[in-house]
């Protein structure tokens, strides 16, 4: 008999540890729901640098957190995005670290056409609150671009439409940037290729395009989701070069048609909107060339006809010169006259001018005779032989006429400028500085050799002139030659 009664009674539940009991419920969990498909809306987007995608599932009175690994993150069909309602297909299990219960997810699918429609609506909306789709910003396309970048997928029957088209109006160099068109590669892929066109730096090894065009066939909403994006709506807002979009058929609209600077409606359509019709181009410009030239000649015929309307209004030019041929005619009348009278006048004036040529004459050689006899003195006194050779002239002038007097003027002024230039550049003053001039056999000699062998040497001195050797100047000679000199040198 126990003296203490155990007021615990005796259980027969089993013990558990946590880790215990978090794995049982997740082997119940996952084996309950290991596939499911869970409807509802999207928020709390998380995309770590691991890759892997952390969401939430929630309706209007629960969450459910949803992981989606990177693996099959990269392979969804549709990018989650907050408030996207969409369907998600997976599995549950728990995670024994929180004592939580989450979502694997494996694919997501919209929920619905209504469901994309209103968030195309909201996204739509919000890039238009930032002026991505104003016209005022739309660039004109150019009228024939030289080279065109296209960015589509290079198999499809798209690339080859574009290309005919372009080939059969106008032929240009075209760029192909291959892309994939629908998935969850086409909005990176269509972003990443407009931002490489517009890349490329003009003149480099790559052509840089005048124009792109993003061109994709129809399809579903679902098909076309990935030009809705909202990376590739900026790209196209931000190119330098004008954009087309030529995306779906002719009821298809994405977003990339609002942010283009030119929607088309098809991509052919795009290739013609992008080249005008060479042909068409070649009549246009033999049409203007050909009205150019009409309006030239008819320009040139209103000129002739208003010429000949001004021409009218004007005297005959026979009229206007009668009068100037008339003066004309009287004064060839008169010249004959005229001339036989001026050489009459200047005969009888010759006449009575004849006796004085000869006292002219005289007078004038009287003036040279002077004047040659005052030469020698020039060399030593120059000025003072000008000054008497001037004081005798004023006589004279005042008995000649003044064409006489202008030209003994100017002889005389001559006559001094000679003068001058003689008593600077003579020898005579330099003589009187103690230099000789010295005459070898009556030769002017510059050097000691000739002047030892000479007979006779004259040195010219600024008082007189010294002859050494030799018969003296101005003496016959004799028959005895005398004594030879000797040499002073």
């Amino acid at each position: 008999m126990a003296l203490i009664e155990d007021p615990t009674p005796p259980a027969n539940t089993p013990e558990f540890t946590v880790s215990e009991l978090s794995g049982a419920v997740k082997r119940t969990v996952e084996g309950e729901f290991s596939h499911v498909r869970v409807r509802g809306e999207i928020s709390r987007v998380s995309r770590p640098s691991s890759g892997h995608l952390y969401f939430d599932l929630k309706d209007d009175r629960s969450v459910l957190a949803a992981i989606c690994w990177k693996g099959q993150a990269a392979r969804l069909t549709a990018r989650p995005e907050d408030g996207m309602e969409v369907v998600a297909t997976g599995r549950l299990t728990t995670f024994p670290g929180q004592s939580k219960y989450q979502m694997i997810v494996d694919d997501l699918a919209p929920a619905g056409v209504g469901a994309l429609m209103a968030m195309l609506d909201k996204r739509r909306r919000a890039l238009a609150a930032e002026g991505l789709f104003d016209d005022a910003r739309k660039r004109p396309l150019p009228f024939l671009p030289d080279v065109i970048g296209v960015i589509t997928s290079p198999s499809g029957a798209v690339i080859r439409d574009i290309l005919h088209r372009l080939r059969d109006r106008f032929p240009r160099t075209v760029l192909v940037w291959p892309v994939a068109v629908q998935g969850d590669r086409c909005a990176p892929d269509v972003a990443r290729a407009i931002a490489g066109f517009n890349a490329l730096p003009p003149g480099g090894p790559v052509p840089r395009p005048d124009l792109l065009i993003v061109a994709r066939g129809g399809g579903s909403i679902e098909d076309l989701w990935g030009f809705n994006d909202e990376a590739v709506v900026r790209a196209a807002a931000a190119s330098a070069i004008p954009l087309i979009s030529a995306v779906g058929h002719e009821t298809d609209t994405t977003l990339i048609d609002h942010a283009a600077d030119w929607r088309a409606p098809t991509p052919t359509a795009a290739a013609e909107r992008a080249v005008p019709v060479r042909l068409d181009l070649s009549a246009l410009v033999a049409d203007l060339s050909a009205r150019q030239s009409r309006a030239v000649v008819q320009r040139a015929a209103q000129h002739h006809a208003r010429v000949a309307d001004l021409s009218r209004a004007l005297p005959r030019p026979e009229v206007l010169l009668a009068q100037a041929a008339q003066r004309l005619d009287a004064l060839a009348a008169r010249l004959p006259r005229a001339l036989t009278a001026l050489v009459t006048r200047q005969r009888a004036t010759l006449a009575r001018l004849s006796p004085r040529p000869a006292l002219l004459q005289a007078r004038a050689g009287e003036a040279r005779r002077r004047l040659t006899g005052l030469a020698p003195r020039l060399d030593q006194a120059p000025a003072r032989a000008l000054r008497q050779a001037t004081d005798r002239l004023p006589p004279l002038t005042a008995r000649l006429t003044p064409a006489m007097v202008r030209l003994l003027a100017r002889q005389a002024d001559r006559l001094a400028t000679a003068a001058r230039l003689l008593g600077s550049l003579g020898y005579q003053a330099t003589l009187q500085r103690g230099y000789v001039v010295v005459h070898a056999d009556g030769k002017l000699v510059t050097r000691a050799g000739p002047a030892r062998v000479a007979r006779q040497i004259m040195l010219t001195f600024a008082d007189g002139t010294v002859t050494v050797g030799g018969k003296p100047p101005g003496r016959k000679a004799s028959g005895d030659p005398g004594p030879e000199q000797g040499s002073l040198l």
